[in-house]
């Protein structure tokens, strides 16, 4: 059986909420939300699976388009997961837009806490549109889900701005996640007395799943031959369209639906370390460089937090790790910042500044994208 599939603008957040609220209750269409703007995809299917409420389209960091087809149970069971972890239902601060899963699953958390969220208004973040949406709140009990380079922005504004850094002090959780969260800029949140919560997963997995490190609700965590893999009843069901993915990426082990990560990381007395991606090594001079390493290290430094390392060129040595920001850091100080933790070949060969990174819809850094202008 199956049963029509509406695309829905994202533009009106709060509709967004209502059309999310009929397809997880099966009293509407499922639900494929669209922003504006460019769309690498621009068709959709008329109709789905009857169990499927939601697909998100998504490219991920450095893959190819794909859609994923998550049932009302996974979503309901993500918002489940984050109610409980959190301790307490309340009201979100929806900052992200909603063809985001991470955005989508503020909407879910509002719904099974029957209360309505609060949006940014669309643009650029910074602290008058914030504190004009806190404003707008009527929970004392108050949450908000952040990608990195927006608590960044908030963080840069709040150092001159006594308001807003009081103001989002009084939330009794920010979840960041979108992408590796460097610890210093969870470090400075902390200093303001924020609450911040690094979140893992992707939309594979319904949202994040793992906080700080510890998966919630009933979700799973293993590492199968250096790889992150995760289960739990928030798992989608398969890629739209795709079998051929779907069967390389999901799999069934000891009773259980697992989602193989691109990630690799180990697992320390419970709690997760992701430690970059399979697919991020390169060989300089014969030798191995995790690029993923090389900037965690990086995104350490000051004003560096959103630097991106990916693989460029070099006539000698064949590939080297390339840093490129929006910061203009001196290189001679990040080699010895990098060579003082990780191995000689690792250290950057260069840096790049640009005025922005490119980014995907999501909010992540685009590193295709990044790395071809590395490699011109």
């Amino acid at each position: 059986m199956t049963r029509p599939l509406a695309v829905v603008d994202t533009s009106d957040p709060l509709a967004c909420l209502a059309h999310l609220r009929d397809a997880l209750s099966g009293d509407g269409p499922a639900v494929l939300f669209r922003g504006g703007g460019v769309n690498p995809v621009q068709t959709a299917p008329l109709e789905v699976e009857k169990r499927i409420a939601l697909v998100v389209e998504t490219s991920g960091s450095t893959g190819t388009p794909k859609r994923v087809a998550l049932t009302a149970d996974a979503v309901l069971a993500s918002a489940a997961a984050s109610n409980g972890a959190l301790g307490e239902p309340g009201q979100w601060l929806l900052a992200l837009p909603v063809h985001y899963i991470a955005g989508i699953n503020v909407l879910a958390r509002s719904l099974a806490a029957s209360i309505p969220p609060v949006p940014v208004a669309p643009g650029r973040m910074d602290a008058a549109t914030v504190l004009a949406a806190i404003a707008r709140m009527t929970e004392k009990v108050r949450y908000t889900a952040l990608v990195p380079a927006q608590l960044g922005r908030l963080l840069d504004e709040a150092d001159a701005n006594d308001e807003l850094r009081e103001a989002i002090a009084g939330f009794s959780r920010i979840l960041v996640g979108g992408q590796s969260t460097p610890a210093a800029l969870v470090d400075r949140a902390r200093a303001h007395g924020w609450r911040v919560t690094r979140t893992y997963g992707s939309s594979e997995t319904c949202g994040g799943v793992v906080y700080d490190g510890r998966p919630i609700g009933q979700s799973l965590v293993r590492i199968v031959d250096g790889r992150v893999e995760l289960g739990g009843p928030t798992i989608a069901e398969y890629y739209l369209g795709d079998p051929e993915r779907t069967e390389s990426v999901f799999v069934e082990h000891d009773e259980h639906r697992w989602y193989r990560t691109d990630d690799a990381g180990e697992l320390v007395d419970g709690v997760l370390r992701v430690t970059g991606r399979l697919d991020d090594v390169i060989v300089t001079g014969g030798l191995k460089v995790r690029l993923g390493d090389v900037e965690r290290v990086v995104r350490e430094q000051p004003g560096l937090s959103d630097a991106v390392v990916v693989a460029g060129h070099h006539p000698e040595w064949g590939e080297v790790p390339v840093v490129v920001t929006t910061a203009r850091p001196d290189l001679a100080t990040l080699r010895r910042s990098v060579g003082a933790v990780l191995p000689p070949e690792a250290r950057p060969d260069r840096v790049m500044t640009v005025d922005a990174l490119p980014t995907l819809p999501s909010g992540k850094p685009d590193r295709l994208a990044i790395a071809e202008r590395a490699r011109l």
